[in-house]
């Protein structure tokens, strides 16, 4: 059991740091070879805080956990918001004013009520995940071409996130990245679900709490380090930005993942349950975000956070459901 939670642990590890070194080197490559930074923010770099996620997916569709995958996109998306942006608000508050992010919270709650609709019937079935990824390719198609005209209004968001492209990398270097994110990537995922099984079984975890908790907590540290460091450097639309954004790919993209690999009925508990808790934080994040005063202060950050504990400290009393 101990020897379990060590390799959870050193997988977890080792999937953040490849996932980082795989953007990293991605968005080098694409800025030598002159793609635009504007194409290379919101694609590579918006896509890649949830390349963990996206990879775990992938892992534990195949590995017939079809809950488990879906676990980690509702529970990922709940600690964005609950945990994350909760941390986030309690170190400094966070005052929302990008026309960007303004836009994109009503999009996160329309995607998050189609992953309802999609679930309400507790099935997760092939076509519903291509339907997912066709929405998904609109969704970065009609973000580049909104984002173009942006720029020319000079929208700190989309200034903020070209500032994180790397500059100055030899091809070489980048392509090295590459090469080292995408072989430790799926081999650290792998450990990191055959290790959380094996500690789910022994607990009697089901394998949607498992996605819920241990998972989703672990695949949403990129998150928060974006998060932290975007606020610690003042640019809070990106620390917003970046927790939108990723609830966004996590419901198009890495739920359309097992869709597609593994279509499988689901758990009831799902829909019934964990799909309400995530419609429920993200309509919170809404209000606090677009209320008169537009920001997330630190009272709101601490019900944040205590809604997230007190939602895993449920989880894990009912550990079976």
């Amino acid at each position: 059991m101990l020897e379990a939670i060590a390799f959870l642990i050193i997988g977890l590890g080792f999937l953040v740091w490849s996932a980082d070194k795989l953007v990293y080197g991605a968005a080098a490559l694409a800025r030598n070879f002159g793609i635009s930074p504007l194409v290379i923010g919101m694609t590579i770099l918006a896509m890649g805080s949830s390349a963990p996620e996206m990879m775990v997916s992938a892992t534990a569709a195949l590995d017939g956990k079809t809950d488990t995958a879906v676990g980690n996109v509702l529970g990922s998306n709940i600690a964005n918001i609950a945990l994350i942006l909760g941390i986030t608000a309690l170190i400094k508050p966070l005052s929302i004013s990008s026309a960007v992010i303004r836009r994109e919270l009503p999009l996160m709650i329309g995607v998050t009520l189609l992953a309802g609709a999609l679930l309400w019937d507790s099935y997760l079935g092939f076509y519903e995940g291509i339907l997912l990824f066709v929405l998904f390719a609109a969704f970065l198609f009609a973000m580049l071409q909104i984002s173009r005209r942006e720029k020319s209004n000079g929208d700190a968001f989309i200034e903020e996130q070209e500032s994180e492209i790397p500059e100055g990398v030899s091809n070489i270097k980048a392509a090295m990245w590459v090469v080292v994110g995408l072989i430790v990537l799926p081999i650290s995922a792998d450990m990191l679900v055959n290790n959380a099984v094996v500690i789910a079984k022994y607990f009697g975890m089901s394998d949607l709490v498992i996605g819920l908790t241990i998972i989703a907590v672990g695949t949403s540290l990129p998150e928060l380090a974006a998060s932290l460091a975007g606020v610690m450097k003042g640019e809070d639309d990106m620390a917003v930005g970046n927790i939108i954004g990723s609830n966004v790919f996590n419901i198009l993209a890495v739920m359309g993942i097992p869709g597609i690999l593994n279509p499988s009925i689901l758990s009831e508990f799902a829909m019934g349950r964990d799909f309400w808790v995530m419609l429920g934080v993200s309509l919170l994040l809404v209000v606090m975000a677009l209320g008169k005063s537009r920001s997330v202060n630190r009272i709101e950050g601490g019900a944040l956070v205590v809604c997230f504990l007190a939602y895993q400290g449920y989880l894990l009393m009912n550990m079976s459901a």
